[in-house]
């Protein structure tokens, strides 16, 4: 409950923070926000035993103490300084110090002889917030620290003044990392509770990215001396979370890498994410025995979570970085947006890890926050190409599906048709020639009157076998006897038999075949293929009505289109060309067409129709092309 009414007063406090931003720093008398200047500060260098101090050094005498401005640079023996300075007159209970920038770890805070302060903050820039009681008034204050070197560094100035608009004046100093904290953690968890339900193909990626976001979420609201402000008893914690984050952070940042891209060139990017797996783990077990031991183990503790795993990061960006330009360079689109952000990012952390190591430590890590926000849209970006990708490449599968089905379905009809054209030729086509013999003979001897009828009756035993030939067409499609076939010949040959037809029809055909273009075939199968599609073609037409007939070659294929002005077709008509039995004719029995699509199939070709009702149609075929 305790935990609840903090977050509670925080939201209060951030609301009341941005409702008056404007407002001044100032005592309840209505003076503007007062400050000490750090040169009339007292310093008194000492030496750290590794344990803070129980009580301030009240004893020691006065010309012990130096000025700030004169002793600001200790001995180098000594790693621990004392700051005193005193506290103005006040007497209004809601007053507050606000120390915005120190240099230092262990930071402990006396009024006189009482500790109002120890932090539990393991960096070296720490911001500090602290009410101050009206007893506190013209008291002196003592603050105890350890450096890493022996200079003081130190905010030349403190604030005092109401407590609220300092804490203000905190929380909107640390906002940047409240924000982007909290945006990161939201994200991460509804990634994480998302890539649970999502296909298997795409869960390491999902799950990898989301440990990414709430490691790097984390690192960002544990570094940032905001929460320790506020929870100033849980910073042991808070430090042992920063730490757990990075070492989650770098392995699975490694193998969201490998998922999008693979495992490199000879398995490299696989070995090091599981060797950084691998140092990862030892390191969350010393930190174990570390905290078991109370302690015991700190310089070797620092010198695996900070220094070797700050070499291995700067190893690991380097990596990634030339891994993915090699896969720019090579066109992946994805490796440039990867680039692009890991570049923004690894440049903002190395320039501040090497400020880091060149300083000894004393540069505190800032701008990291802001290289790692872009760099996680851009990863964002990535995964979302991931999917999109992945809808599209469905539905292109889920195309190929529908087509293959219907393959499937018209290769059934066409094994069926087959085997009945099989049985027809063998049970039907001889009687008919049997019976079209004795007709003839017949129709010799018989009388005028009669021989009107015994014709009608051969034509339609012709008829008949014509159909049976179809049939026969489809059973054995293969080009016998395949030559060179010269198009402009061909098309020569055809445009002779059908445009008397066109003219019966009211029609005209416009033939535009360059020359110079070869396919390989059988000319009389091309010829009554291509015969059966112009003759559909006049069939259609309506007054005033046209063929037009192209062809042109492109990329090693011949592709020849037939377009008429004529009736046209609906989607339903369209879809059914080529089927079984379906014709638009009253007296057609659809095996022109089913004819036509197994020559071209059968010459390695295609053909496909567009078409319009009340426009037109337009059939094209496209065949390989041969060398004349």
């Amino acid at each position: 409950m305790a935990f609840i009414a903090r977050v509670l007063l925080l939201c209060l406090l951030i609301t009341g923070m941005l409702n008056g931003a404007g407002a001044e720093l100032a005592y309840s008398t209505g003076r503007s926000d007062q400050t000490q200047d750090v040169s009339a500060w007292s310093l008194l260098w000492t030496r750290s035993t590794g344990v803070t101090p129980t009580e301030p050094p009240l004893q020691i005498p006065e010309q012990a103490w130096q000025p700030a401005g004169s002793g600001r640079d200790g001995p180098s023996s000594l790693n621990a300084v004392w700051v005193r300075f005193k506290l103005p007159d006040f007497h209004d209970p809601t007053q507050g110090i606000l120390l915005e920038k120190i240099y230092g770890k262990r930071v402990t805070i006396y009024a006189n002889a009482e500790r109002i302060y120890e932090s539990n903050y393991n960096y070296q820039l720490n911001q500090i917030l602290l009410p101050l009681h009206s007893t506190m008034s013209s008291q002196y204050i003592y603050l105890w620290m350890e450096t890493d070197s022996a200079a003081l560094h130190l905010e030349d100035r403190v604030l005092v003044g109401d407590f609220h608009l300092l804490f203000n004046r905190f929380v909107k100093s640390n906002l940047a990392d409240i924000i982007l904290g909290s945006t990161f953690l939201f994200l991460a968890s509804v990634m994480l509770i998302w890539g649970f339900f999502i296909s298997r193909r795409y869960r390491l990626s999902v799950l990898s990215l989301s440990l990414v976001i709430l490691s790097a979420g984390v690192l960002i609201f544990t570094y940032s001396p905001f929460l320790y402000t506020l929870f100033e008893n849980r910073g042991e914690l808070f430090t042992r979370l920063y730490d757990i984050s990075l070492l989650i952070l770098l392995p699975f940042f490694s193998l969201f890498f490998e998922s999008i891209f693979g495992p490199g060139f000879k398995g490299f990017l696989r070995k090091m994410r599981k060797a950084q797996m691998g140092y990862s783990l030892f390191c969350l077990l010393f930190l174990v025995i570390n905290q078991l031991s109370q302690g015991r183990y700190d310089e070797w503790y620092y010198f695996f979570t900070v220094k070797a795993l700050g070499i291995i990061m700067i190893f690991q960006f380097i990596v990634l970085v030339a891994s993915s330009i090699i896969f720019s360079l090579k066109g992946n689109r994805d490796a440039v947006i990867f680039s692009v952000g890991l570049a923004f990012f690894a440049g903002i952390s190395l320039g501040e890890l090497l400020q880091f190591f060149i300083s000894s430590g004393d540069y505190t890590l800032v701008y990291w926050k802001w290289g790692a926000a872009g760099f996680v849209i851009m990863l964002i970006i990535i995964l979302g190409r991931l999917f999109v990708q992945n809808h599209e490449q469905v539905i292109k599968y889920s195309q190929e599906l529908n087509m293959f089905n219907r393959e499937l379905q018209r290769s059934e009809k066409m094994e069926i048709i087959s085997e009945l054209a099989a049985s027809v030729a063998h049970e039907v086509r001889n009687p008919l020639q049997v019976t079209r013999g004795f007709i003839q003979l017949i129709s010799g001897k018989s009388k005028p009157s009669e021989r009107e009828y015994l014709h009608l009756a051969l034509v339609e035993l012709d008829r008949a076998s014509g159909i049976i030939t179809d049939f026969l067409t489809f059973a054995k499609p293969e080009q016998s006897r395949t030559t060179i076939l010269r198009v402009f010949d061909e098309f020569k040959h055809i445009e002779g038999i059908l445009t008397p037809l066109a003219h019966l029809q009211g029609g005209r055909m416009v033939v535009n075949i360059p020359d110079g273009i070869w396919i390989r075939g059988n000319s009389s199968k091309f010829k009554q293929a291509l015969i059966n599609i112009v003759k559909n073609s006049i069939e259609a037409l309506r007054e005033d009505g046209q063929i037009e007939i192209h062809a042109f070659l492109s990329e090693n294929k011949v592709h020849i289109q037939i377009r008429d002005n004529g009736e046209g077709m609906g989607e339903e008509e369209l879809a059914r060309l080529g089927e079984p039995y379906f014709s638009n004719k009253s007296k057609g029995t659809g095996l022109g067409l089913m004819v036509t699509f197994r020559i071209i199939e059968a010459m390695d070709g295609n053909i496909s129709y567009s078409s319009k009702k009340g426009v037109g149609t337009e059939a094209l075929i496209t065949l390989p092309a041969a060398e004349g």
